[in-house]
């Protein structure tokens, strides 16, 4: 084992490949990943492994985009499968709300250069002839969706970072990660140490017990999530052709094709929370107890959509954990407080993502930023501030409206209020609206019936100016 190197990776995912694999791209092959167990271990393993292009963040599209296309390139420069299957993604629209953001994202596409189109309903029924579009007032169509395996990318990742020079350890545990004087860094283990200038923070389920050895505490936490494959249905054994993915975000579940059935897989409301205390050490490649009634009225609107659903059998549910931050998006870049210690945590779509991340991990790294603006990803958007209380409440938030439709800015109030300030009540008081900044509640702007009314009770008449009163504009602050 070496004593050396540029960089540890820590986390054997398919995140923690890629950025090895990327590290090694761009120039660094004195780099070493080290992995608890087997490669995939965790979640990797068990992923629906659903590709997509488009997201409401213009660059998350953009490095989505740069995933979808790296994949098949990966096969041809390792040699390793990756089991890409890009029959296309069609996105429903059920409500006028869904309509228009499908429709903004079309043309968002033309603005990344990716094909992204509307499609009638004929056209759709002959892409997916088991689809009932009844109810539908829009249809978009991804020529480039579709899934990919999970082990085959993340072996290929790894395959592509030893060919040019990675090492990488498994069944190798880290038990502590020290910071010497010159901010470099001692990453011990029991097969021996390695003195490296970087770590990397991709151990997926593990993330907050590696952060941990660090001195860190990362608001993250396990759900569990539940899909299932069906047998055979006898119209898909008789194509010849690959049916696409259904996003039908309205009734909250995806459904694909696995084999000669289908996958469908939902974020139901009654969520279950995993792992509260820590993620057990021994744990690796285990499944939960199959738990179909938490998701019984996702699957229910899925057959009403896709009857063959409800005439097959199910032929297996895989029911494991995954590991969410309290916005969803990656906890990703360097530690604030620290030097030299990169995080990449709380990946939701990760092979949608993997690609993209790694690449922007290997710059920020090597070159000491990124070609993308992440803001939104930024490590320092969460302090101490950020508990287990606000942690799980928020999770279970994000979760659980997973297919919402989201806006810009929007407040969300679940694990709320964190941190107030004295004025708090008063301001509540006044018919304010809060928003959330950094853990602190603050007041965005006031209801004026509110503030009229209180004025009125506590000003003499001869005071009172109607000209303000009367106005019907909020009160900003």
């Amino acid at each position: 084992m070496k004593s050396h190197a540029q960089a540890v990776v820590i986390g054997g995912g398919v995140i923690g490949c890629s950025i090895l694999y990327h590290l090694t791209k761009l120039g660094w092959s004195d780099v070493v990943m080290l992995e608890r167990d087997e490669l995939t271990s965790g979640s990797t393993w068990h992923a629906a492994a659903n590709i997509h292009g488009l997201h409401d963040s213009t660059n998350i599209s953009r490095i989505q985009h740069y995933t979808m296309n790296l994949y098949k390139e990966l096969e041809q420069e390792t040699g390793q499968g990756c089991g890409v299957f890009q029959p296309g993604s069609l996105y429903l629209a059920q409500t006028e709300a869904r309509e228009h953001q499908l429709r903004l994202q079309e043309a968002k596409a033309k603005l990344y250069g990716m094909n992204f189109h509307e499609v009638s309903r004929a056209e759709a029924e002959q892409l997916h002839p088991l689809v009932n579009f009844d109810g539908i007032r829009c249809i978009m169509f991804e020529p480039d969706g579709g899934n990919v395996d999970p082990s085959g990318v993340t072996n290929a990742y790894a395959t592509g970072a030893r060919q040019r020079g990675a090492e990488i350890y498994r069944f190798t545990p880290v038990t502590a990660t020290e910071q010497q004087p010159n901010g470099s860094w001692i990453v011990r283990t029991p097969k021996g140490d390695i003195h490296t200038e970087w770590v990397i923070n991709a151990a997926g389920l593990w993330g907050r017990e590696v952060a941990a050895l660090a001195g860190l505490k990362l608001p993250l936490q396990p759900t569990e999530h539940q899909y299932f494959v069906t047998e055979t249905i006898a119209e898909i054994d008789g194509m010849d052709r690959r049916l696409p993915s259904v996003a039908d975000r309205d009734g909250e579940y995806y459904l694909r094709q696995e084999g000669k059935g289908l996958l469908v897989g939902a974020y139901e409301r009654a969520l279950k929370f995993w792992a509260e205390n820590g993620t057990p050490p021994d744990f690796g490649h285990e499944l939960f107890d199959d738990d179909l009634e938490r998701i019984e009225e996702n699957m229910m609107r899925a057959i009403e959509r896709v009857p063959a659903v409800g005439e097959a059998g199910i032929k297996r549910v895989i029911n494991g954990p995954m590991i969410w931050s309290p916005d969803s998006n990656v906890l990703f870049g360097p530690v604030p407080e620290l030097k030299n210690y990169f995080c990449c945590n709380g990946i939701i779509p990760g092979f949608s993502q993997s690609g993209g991340m790694g690449l922007l991990a290997a710059e920020w790294i090597i070159q000491g930023e990124t070609k993308y603006d992440m803001f939104a990803w930024d490590m320092a958007r969460f302090g101490d501030w950020a508990d287990a209380a606000f942690t799980k409440a928020r999770v279970g938030d994000q979760y659980a409206h997973r297919f919402k439709i989201h806006f810009p800015n929007e407040e969300r109030l679940a694990g709320r209020p964190v941190r107030t300030r004295p004025i708090f009540e008063k301001q509540k008081e006044l018919g304010a609206t809060f928003g959330l900044n950094y853990g602190w509640e603050h007041a965005l702007y006031f209801d004026v019936d509110t503030v009229q009314a209180l004025l009125r009770q506590t000003l003499p008449p001869v005071l009172e100016k109607p000209s303000v009163l009367e106005t019907s504009t909020p009160v900003e602050c």
